[in-house]
């Protein structure tokens, strides 16, 4: 097949991206021919939460991406399907992350189900962390726009059913969020820990990505506080998507300097490797969620996680296999950093290391596409 993918791409940076490039390589080592259309402008600058939009990267060499899209000027959103008309594309796939992103997306997916074109969605979220009181007409017109949707999550997938007639709920299937594979491979502990400049004799602990209220840092910090200092330190390495200053308040209020190492600029893809590598622990004490990428990149790095029970979280990291389930709850999660804490390095791959072996082949992208083909029909 032609497969279009419409979504964010090169030059734009982040998981979206880092997904949706993926995806496209897995399509042409299936043998499809593959263009990305992306923006010409995302989000307006106004919107945006970090400092950049933008990759630092050069364009992939690999990648057919056109950029054509301007998220609220709808003559692109025509001049797109025009040009996915002209490309003679069979399948549009599109994710769909945010309602901000509705009438951009769902004109397009529904101008090309006009000309014939099938479209499938790949769900990130359908009700998102922070909501509006616009969100559900939003959600409603873009859902209403696509033939087919895969959910990353079970939760993900209920709340889609939930703006779809019930004669469309099996159009929503689910297939969980594929291995980020795409960081490189491991390098050694040691190695990574001088790189990044921290200690090599510490239980390390990351919260890594984006930090925004709804990931709960500040629910980490308070946990963190409670549990006996047994060698441990706290690595937080992402932007801050949210005031910066009230975690620095709340690490005094704690007391926690000297416990905590911030690396709060945006962590570019060649960088990702080393923090993982360093890690002993992945810690996403998320308030809300439906599934995360982060658990995926923790399973390619083979490091176990601890994830609160909420959304899709516990659905992919079954708790004392690969990792803790843990409650919305500091002292719950306390408790957990605690006992991870008392194992040595042997307990630690027996109980854990093993599991996620054996759990990650669940996750390849040929099931993703699999899935797609058969919703493609």
């Amino acid at each position: 097949m032609r497969i279009g993918i419409v979504g964010t791409s090169w030059p734009y940076r982040g998981g979206l991206a880092a997904f949706n490039e993926r995806l496209a390589r897995q399509f042409m080592e299936e043998g499809h021919e593959v263009e990305i259309f992306t923006f010409t402008m995302q989000y307006p600058d106004f919107l945006f939460p970090g400092k950049t939009q933008y990759s630092d990267s050069p364009k992939p060499d690999d990648l057919s991406i056109t950029r054509t899209m301007n998220s609220i000027n709808p003559f692109s959103w025509f001049s797109t399907v025009r040009k996915i008309r002209k490309a003679k594309i069979d399948l549009v796939v599109i994710k769909f992350w945010i309602p901000l992103m509705a009438p951009c997306l769902g004109t397009i997916a529904r101008l090309c189900r006009r000309k014939g074109i099938r479209v499938v969605s790949i769900l990130d979220n359908v009700i998102p962390h922070e909501p509006h009181f616009w969100d559900k007409w939003l959600i409603r017109y873009f859902v209403r726009s696509v033939d087919r949707f895969i959910a990353m999550s079970e939760s993900v997938r209920e709340d889609c059913r939930k703006f779809l007639p019930a004669k469309r709920h099996d159009d929503v299937m689910f297939n969980p969020h594929p291995l980020y594979d795409n960081f490189g491979i491991a390098v050694p502990k040691a190695e990574a820990r001088a790189y990044l400049g921290l200690p090599k004799d510490k239980t390390v602990l990351l919260f890594f990505g984006f930090i925004r209220d709804y990931k709960g840092l500040d629910l980490l910090m308070k946990a963190y506080a409670k549990v006996p200092k047994k060698n441990l330190l706290l690595v937080v390495a992402g932007e801050f998507y949210n005031n910066g200053a009230q975690y620095g308040e709340l690490e005094k209020e704690l007391q926690l300097e000297g416990a905590i190492a911030w690396h709060t600029d945006f962590i570019p893809d060649d960088k990702v490797r080393y923090y993982f590598s360093a890690a002993d622990l992945i810690v996403q004490p998320y308030k809300t969620a439906t599934q995360s990428g982060v658990t995926q990149i923790a399973y390619h790095f083979e490091r176990p996680m601890l994830v609160t029970n909420v959304g899709g979280l516990a659905e992919i990291v079954p708790n004392g296999k690969v990792g803790y389930v843990c409650e919305v709850d500091e002292d719950n999660i306390a408790k957990a950093i605690g006992s991870f804490a008392d194992m040595d390095t042997k307990q630690r791959e027996t109980q854990f290391s093993k599991n996620i072996q054996i759990q990650k082949q669940k996750y390849a992208w040929s099931a993703m596409t699999a899935k797609i083909y058969e919703n493609s029909k």
